[in-house]
């Protein structure tokens, strides 16, 4: 296993930019070996020095995310990796997560990571489901969508706001009512609250 882990990151460190590559190999090696070794082969390659690796293998968490001890993983370790293309698929994974469990049934679990105090954390829902309202249930359901991205429109994380502030947005397109209703009600006097009001009203007219 170490000596492919060896393979992989030579192959994969050539590629910089995006992500289909490592989603790509992930998505291969989860469909043609064996549960145990996948799981084993995803914790042993986050390990790796080599970001790109370590995207691959938050991919294969996302795959394996039935096992509550991945989703511990993932939530208490993955998103503490300094690396932003990390953070990038643990979003992804996070997604990958909702669509296998049904997202309706997936609430609760929306929930705690969204009650996290990691930013990151928060982030890896917020980014992963947009866009919410094209989503199973939050389709049928936006208030509720916005009501769970809305409330960390002041988190002291610009990377999180930004975040926020862009999933209203996409909301906006199809409920700009829902939105403008939302946003009234905000305090624009707070800095942090104006940021993510300019980024959530951008399409509003």
């Amino acid at each position: 296993m170490e000596d492919y882990i060896k393979s992989l990151e030579k192959e994969l460190s050539l590629f910089e930019h995006g992500f289909k590559e490592e989603e790509k190999r992930a998505l291969a090696d989860y469909k043609t070996n064996d549960k145990n070794y996948i799981k084993r082969l995803a914790f042993l390659s986050f390990k790796s020095d080599i970001y790109q690796v370590r995207m691959y293998s938050v991919f294969l968490f996302g795959y394996l995310s039935e096992d509550s001890d991945i989703l511990t993983y993932m939530k208490d370790e993955v998103s503490k990796d300094s690396n932003w293309r990390v953070q990038e698929v643990l979003a992804k994974a996070f997604d990958e997560v909702c669509k296998c469990r049904g997202y309706e049934a997936s609430l609760p679990l929306v929930e705690e990571w969204m009650n996290n105090n990691n930013p990151n954390i928060i982030r890896a829902v917020t980014e992963g489901l947009r866009i919410w309202t094209s989503r199973p249930f939050f389709k049928e359901n936006p208030s509720v969508a916005i009501n769970l991205i809305s409330k960390h429109k002041t988190n002291e994380s610009e990377y999180l706001r930004k975040s926020v502030g862009n999933a209203l947005k996409d909301i906006s397109k199809k409920h700009a009512e829902l939105i403008r209703i939302e946003t009234q009600q905000w305090n624009l006097s707070d800095a942090r609250v104006l940021f993510t009001y300019k980024l959530a009203t951008k399409l509003l007219k």
